[in-house]
């Protein structure tokens, strides 16, 4: 409760700090995620099909019921809660799996835990995305409190109670399934886990029930995640080939090959800079890395297999750069920029758990020193990330430059919408300036955009909201607004174009956008 209090107010803490200077809404992606959430139910065409492909679809459905609010909506607080939420519930999971794994005698049973608290909770990467409505909040949580009960069912398992130890399974089943919604990491840490718990059963060790449910529970999320992109998309991969898949994106932003690409050494080394520029700066993140894989020798030699299993992600993301279009910048190699870096936040749980494992290691071995390195090892935590805050988080900084091109235009844009008549019909595109409308604070009923379609007629709907208002736009819509130039002229710039239609206004940042009245 001592965690999740403190972690309540740091989480509370920067909210505010970060609201106050219209920092919450700078990551696309975020603007994305709110929009899904809202769309379900704010629409020309709403339903659970607004959900759309690519992103899993549990961290929308935790933010629809904040975002009915127009208010928390428009400024993106209804994003945030279910962030913070997952961050408070986060450290709690830190803090109980280092005492499980430590004990609760000694020296370490007192220190491991907060240290490991420290290093995941105070994090000043992560402060700053679980003010935001992105999905790395709400993962590493699900995440850590799938690997407590997997924890308790290795101890349960060890000690032949077996009523805990299926008790223990399912949670972990139940928030690996939970998890597997949020990101797609989580699949490729769930298909290596559950081998485990089969190979158990299969040995006699553990009963079979629980086992059958916790290996329903992953393959179930899968099937059902397949089957809806099946029937809606035509196309069970739709997420990975379609037009909105990393690679898609990659070929249209980011311009093939990028650093890694068919190359497991380099995308090791660009995803490991990536985690050292997450934990800290400078020597401090080499220094956490190697406690950390002094803690992982040491737990594994205890027989603590589960810690390997936080260290997986690192292996998805390798792959991912390497052979799945996922590109990694980082600003001190070439191409010298911020892009997919905070993808090295995953490894946090890692970090914190095994640097605190090596604290009690330490303890073992020599107690008398254990007191001083706990102490230095605080106050470098400390000192880390008040350096961390004071030059810039790296996903702030991500945030920041990314959105350079973004952020002028959607401000701008939001202020000219807001003079239009208050039962305006809008035609736009929300796929590449969703903040716009959000900012404006504008019901998404009021406008037709992309996803007013059936998304199961291949490749354009005729009889589409969408489609049927770029045909005819004076018959649907009082507005229409275009940007020419978003990786080429967009639907509704293209159809202005050829009506030869002249804009009311234009606005130019470094991006441009016009607004047309059609009647």
């Amino acid at each position: 409760m001592a965690v999740g209090l403190l972690a309540a107010m740091v989480s509370f803490t920067a909210l505010l700090y970060f609201l106050q200077r219209d920092l919450i809404l700078i990551y696309g992606d975020a603007e994305g995620h709110i929009n899904i959430a809202r769309r379900i139910f704010d629409s020309r065409t709403p339903g659970l099909l607004q959900i759309g492909t690519v992103w899993l679809p549990l961290p929308h459905l935790l933010i629809l019921p904040f975002v009915v609010n127009l208010r928390l909506w428009s400024t993106a607080v209804g994003g945030s809660i279910p962030s913070m939420i997952a961050y408070i519930f986060g450290a709690m999971g830190i803090f109980r799996l280092v005492r499980r794994l430590v004990g609760v005698e000694g020296l370490a049973a007192l220190l491991a835990p907060w240290l490991a608290v420290l290093l995941f909770a105070g994090n000043p990467n992560l402060v700053y995305l679980q003010t935001t409505a992105m999905t790395e909040s709400l993962y590493l949580a699900l995440f850590v409190w799938a690997m407590v009960y997997l924890s308790e069912f290795a101890s349960a398992t060890k000690e032949g109670k077996r009523h805990e130890a299926s008790r223990a399974l399912i949670k972990s089943g139940v928030l690996f399934a939970a998890a597997m919604l949020t990101r797609y990491d989580a699949w490729f840490v769930a298909a290596l886990v559950a081998a485990v718990p089969l190979v158990l059963a299969w040995r006699g060790q553990v009963e079979r029930k629980p086992v059958a449910i916790f290996a329903a529970l992953i393959a179930g999320v899968a099937v059902i995640w397949l089957g809806y992109n099946a029937v809606v998309y035509k196309n069970p991969l739709e997420f990975v080939t379609g037009p909105l898949s990393a690679k898609a994106i990659e070929h249209r932003i980011v311009q093939p090959p990028h650093p890694g690409t068919n190359d497991l050494v380099g995308s090791a080394l660009y995803y490991g800079k990536a985690v050292q520029l997450n934990l800290a700066a400078g020597w401090t993140a080499k220094l956490w890395l190697l406690a950390g894989l002094v803690g992982s020798v040491a737990a594994c030699w205890r027989r603590q297999w589960v810690v390997l299993v936080l260290w997986l992600p690192c292996v998805f993301y390798i792959l991912s750069v390497a052979y799945a279009g996922v590109p990694i910048f980082v600003p001190t190699w070439w191409p010298f920029g911020k892009y997919n870096v905070r993808y090295g936040l995953q490894l946090l749980p890692a970090v914190a758990v095994s640097c605190s494992l090596a604290l009690a290691w330490l303890e073992r071995k020599a107690a008398n020193v254990a007191p001083a390195v706990a102490g230095i090892a605080v106050v470098l935590a400390l000192g880390a990330q008040i350096a961390v805050w004071r030059s810039e988080p790296i996903c702030l900084g991500e945030a920041l430059l990314n959105m350079r091109a973004r952020y002028g235009l959607e401000t701008a844009l939001a202020r000219q919408l807001q003079f239009l008549p208050s039962d305006a019909t809008i035609l736009m595109s929300l796929r590449d300036y969703p903040g716009a409308v959000e900012r404006a604070g504008i019901p998404l009923k009021r406008l037709i955009f992309d996803e007013n379609h059936r998304p199961w007629v291949r490749p354009r709907d005729p009889e589409g909201l969408w489609e049927r208002a770029l045909e005819k736009p004076e018959a649907f819509a009082d507005f229409a607004i275009g940007f020419p130039d978003v990786y080429g002229v967009d639907a509704v710039e293209q159809m202005a174009r050829e009506r030869g239609l002249k804009p009311v206004m234009f606005l130019h940042s470094t991006q441009s956008a016009r607004i047309y009245r059609l009647r």
